[in-house]
């Protein structure tokens, strides 16, 4: 016959300090079933252990593709230029449209077939990436150059365009009996049209002589110098400075002349040369 298993046990604790002691009665069960608490105690913590390193892992990778996410917004927001430099930009673009408005209408007013402005850029120009503001800097300045060095540039008609007599030798137009060099180009009017300069500049003459009769020299920049002569009446005297476009005098018949014309000379450094390759800006 079999005794009995015990259905619980007695852990005895002693204080040898004190000489007391304490007892503690467990069920018998759990110490049998220790072992299997034991074994899922680890399981749990093995667990626990791949989970956190899964964990760490994923978080690790996240944050690597957040640095790396982190870094493209960087070089994209480089490539983007800023508010003010954006603003800088567009104002140098604004400036040069301006000054090629300015040009296309001092053109017109003085005669000569200006360009169009719009859609001078082509189809793409709008969707056309901002350079650096340097860049718009550089051309702004040079279309400044381009207005003060055209301003000072004999361009366009003195006269209404009824062109009679061109550059170079021609027969003598009073007998036709020989051949001259005409110095110059006509342009046939009425007594008393309005005689403009073609480009900025300082008078150096208004007179008469028996040639052009009464007639204006203007100095310009660049060595250019224009003459306007055979008129009835000058406007301006030595010494004024004369913008572009200006009325100097009025057309006439004086000195060596046939008739009503102006004759216009273009100079370059003292010499005469064609005045048709000024007419225009071909």
């Amino acid at each position: 016959m079999t005794s009995p298993k015990p259905t619980k046990c007695t852990i005895i604790i002693v204080d040898p300090k004190k000489g007391s002691s304490r007892s503690i009665s467990i069920p018998a069960l759990h110490l049998y079933n220790m072992r299997y608490y034991i074994l899922i105690i680890a399981v749990v913590t093995g667990v626990l252990i791949t989970a956190c390193s899964v964990l760490y892992t994923s978080v690790g990778q996240q944050n690597e593709e957040r640095e790396k996410l982190l870094s493209e917004i960087n070089i994209l927001q480089q490539q983007i230029p800023a508010p003010d430099d954006t603003l800088n930009a567009r104002n140098y673009v604004e400036r040069m449209e301006a000054k090629l408005s300015k040009i296309s209408e001092y053109l017109q007013k003085r005669g000569v077939k200006s360009f169009v402005l719009d859609g001078a850029g082509g189809p793409e120009y709008k969707d056309l990436k901002l350079a650096p503001v340097e860049y718009y800097s550089v051309y702004d300045e040079y279309m400044e150059q381009l207005f003060e060095g055209l301003v000072y540039t004999p361009t366009g008609f003195p006269a209404k365009p009824k062109l009679t007599s061109n550059f170079g030798y021609r027969r003598n137009p009073f007998h036709g009996k020989t051949t001259e060099f005409h110095s110059g180009i006509d342009f046939r009017g009425n007594k008393g049209d309005k005689i403009r300069s073609t480009a900025n500049g300082e008078v150096v003459f208004s007179g008469r002589n028996s040639g052009y009769g009464i007639y204006v020299l203007i100095r310009h920049q660049n060595g250019f110098e224009t003459l306007y002569g055979h008129l009835s009446k000058a406007l301006v005297k030595k010494g004024d400075k004369i913008a572009a476009n200006q009325v100097i005098g009025e057309m006439g018949s004086t000195g060596r002349s046939t008739g009503p014309h102006l004759h216009y000379e273009v100079r370059k450094n003292g010499r005469p040369i064609n005045p048709v390759d000024f007419l225009n800006l071909d």
